[in-house]
């Protein structure tokens, strides 16, 4: 259900990005809406058409935006990942190791040998 409503979400992404790009501004920008289409459509009507159609991607970008929120909010974390263990199958917590021994005190020196150089 994820993978169709992601699936959606990008090619509405890409429809919304033409769209936008597609529409003539004051500022410039691609403005291939415009001037090209003068046989088929006047500008104002082509205009109309284009911020229809924004309105109407952004809408359904949006709903899908929420739909993807909702369906990540809803997942069981034991089932994201292959690391974690369900919570009813734990395994057993592994036996402590044995103590080391320790080794038994170096002798003392002789008592009786020959006094260290300083």
């Amino acid at each position: 259900m994820t993978t169709v409503v992601l699936v959606i979400h990008l090619l509405l992404a890409l429809a919304l990005i033409g769209t936008i790009l597609l529409q003539k501004s004051e500022g410039g920008a691609l403005g291939m809406g415009g001037g090209g289409m003068s046989g088929f459509m006047s500008g104002r009507s082509t205009a109309n058409l284009l911020t229809r159609t924004t309105a109407v991607l952004a809408t359904g970008f949006f709903l899908t935006s929420m739909a993807l929120a909702y369906l990540a909010g809803n997942r069981h974390p034991a089932a994201d990942t292959l690391l974690t263990q369900p919570p009813g199958q734990s395994q057993p917590a592994p036996a402590p190791a044995e103590p080391a021994t320790t080794p038994a005190p170096a002798p003392a020196p002789a008592q009786g040998g020959a006094p260290l150089a300083k």
